[in-house]
This record gives C-alpha cells, sequence and structure tokens, in this order.
C-alpha cells in the first residue's frame, strides 16, 4: 500500500481530543493554552469563520457560494486586544488574498506564526 503524505508536508497532531493540520498549529496551540492560564489572553478560538464575500445567484442562476476566511485562532490579548493568528507554512495565492480582504472588510491584521 502507497503511503500518501500530505501536499504541504503537514504532520498531522492530536491534543488532547482536539486534531491539528501539523505539529506547528499545535505547538502555538499549547502556548496558547498557557498564555490563557495566565490570564494574558481570553476567549480563546479555534477555526474562527469570517465571511469575505456572501454567497449569491448569478444573473445565469449559477449560485456561489460564500467566500470564508478561517483563522486557526482567535483571541483577546491584555495587550494587542483582538487578534487572528494564522500558522503559516505555505503563503498561498489564495491565502494571500484573503488576508488582504480581512484588512479591507474588517480592519484585521492577520498575525502569521
Amino acid at each position: 500500500m502507497i503511503k500518501r503524505t500530505n501536499k504541504y508536508k503537514n504532520i498531522k497532531t492530536t491534543v488532547g481530543n482536539l486534531k491539528f493540520d501539523s505539529k506547528k498549529e499545535a505547538k502555538r496551540f499549547e502556548e496558547l493554552l498557557l498564555l490563557l492560564k495566565a490570564h494574558e489572553i481570553q476567549d480563546l478560538r479555534l477555526q474562527h469563520s469570517f465571511t469575505l464575500i456572501e454567497s449569491y445567484t448569478a444573473l445565469d442562476g449559477e449560485k456561489i457560494k460564500a467566500m470564508k476566511y478561517i483563522a486557526d485562532f482567535t483571541y483577546t490579548d491584555r495587550k494587542r486586544g483582538f487578534v487572528v493568528e494564522d500558522v503559516k507554512g505555505k503563503r498561498t495565492d489564495v491565502y494571500k488574498i484573503k488576508k488582504k480582504l480581512m484588512k479591507d472588510i474588517y480592519d484585521i491584521s492577520i498575525t502569521e506564526v
């Protein structure tokens, strides 16, 4: 049997009962948990979804799905305020567009880890 590898060579990792797409993302989650316990951050959320373009029906009747950006982590930092984090390996062209839309629509700069 041929073992398939992830497109970006990530190794899926589990922390407790949560599954992460990479070891790097799981490690960052553990770091954020420590900050949460130390009361440096609050309201930690995983996979927070932001709608960038609403769904719609084109003039020809084709239904177009909404475009969303799903952040790896969001939280409120005592010093920086609301933070959106993305644990990056490869910065794809689609990600670059979504990052610009996040800034334009929500005035949120994504923090890349």
